[in-house]
């Protein structure tokens, strides 16, 4: 019986060892410059979207701002983004892909609405050439009322300090800028009631690949949003050179379902745990990135940024970059 137990575990321990090391990397090991790395997680599902896979950062910390209203509802015209909706100090307003319209209701609590602080119901009017009738509220969790617009809960981003400021644009891929009209910002798009539904993204699959036609086959994530890897980064041992200030302009992917994408290579599909607590995906064990300069689907703005930045295959290598 002990040698049989003995065996069990000894089969258990290699599996066990066999995932952590999936990318060649094992929790708690080091890269050569002494930075910590996280562990691949291969059998991890994406998470609720607003934990630190929803790419806030954990520095949130202390306790979530106290909701206030918007006021008088503006829009502001953004070179990349077109109409971006604004409370009546210019902050820009948000809303949250994890989010529903119809029924509305907020996914965001706890944790993340410390660095999403969420815009309170009550007070607020129309933006000019807006229906009025879009301006809507609903019961979050915990009993206040939140704003929304056509159904879409508001929140506003810590890191916006001034009128103007779009730093939650992309984050996690998840959070967007609202339009006018409670759609996501995007150029072109109708500010007011009715606007052009081409504007929104396509129904497209978690991660696939469209056809560039400069590029070739590149992945897009589900917004139709070009997908980029940095050459910096390491796959063995998995590791990221993109942190802090980077992750403004170069959002993480957040983690999705292997179900949940067309035409990706499975193998080295998994999520990383990276040093600092966000999670992000990976193909081929090669962390991805958006790019904030991209405004809309199709824009290849971020390649050959630095020499170091390229939309990515199928198959998880850079596109274009150098041998």
């Amino acid at each position: 019986m002990n040698t049989w137990r003995n065996a069990s575990l000894a089969v258990t321990a290699a599996a066990v060892l066999a995932l952590t090391t999936a990318c060649g990397q094992e929790k708690g090991t080091e890269t050569p410059n002494g930075q910590a790395v996280g562990a691949a997680n291969p059998a991890a599902q994406p998470g609720n979207g607003y934990g630190s896979d929803a790419g806030y950062g954990s520095d949130a910390g202390g306790e979530a701002a106290a909701a206030s209203p918007a006021g008088q509802l503006a829009a502001w015209e953004s070179e990349e983004l077109g109409k971006v909706l604004a409370d009546s100090k210019g902050l820009t307003l948000y809303r949250f892909d994890k989010d529903t319209a119809n029924p509305p209701k907020s996914n965001c609590e706890g944790d993340c609405a410390k660095t999403w602080p969420v815009v309170a119901a009550g007070g607020a009017s129309a933006a000019p050439g807006v229906d009025p009738s879009l301006i809507g509220e609903v019961t979050r969790a915990d009993g206040t009322k939140q704003l929304t617009i056509d159904g879409w809960p508001m929140y506003r981003y810590a890191k916006d300090t001034k009128a103007g400021d779009v730093k939650g644009q992309g984050i996690g891929g998840t959070w967007y800028a609202a339009a006018p009209d409670g759609k996501k910002a995007a150029p072109g798009a109708d500010a007011g009631a009715g606007g052009d539904e081409a504007t929104e993204p396509a129904d497209l699959a978690g991660l696939s690949v469209r056809n560039d036609p400069k590029l070739g086959e590149i992945v897009v994530d589900k917004n139709g949003m070009t997908v980029y890897r940095f050459m910096k980064d390491s796959a063995w041992p998995m590791k990221t050179a993109c942190t802090g200030d980077c992750l403004e302009k170069w959002p993480v992917v957040a983690p999705v379902d292997k179900n949940d994408t067309e035409g990706i290579l499975k193998k080295g599909f998994v999520t990383f745990d990276r040093p600092d607590g966000i999670v992000q995906q990976t193909i081929d064990c090669w962390p991805i990135y958006t790019f904030k300069g991209d405004a809309k689907p199709g824009d290849t703005n971020g390649q050959g940024v630095g020499g170091t930045w390229y939309a990515v295959s199928p198959e998880g290598k850079p596109v274009g970059a150098p041998k």
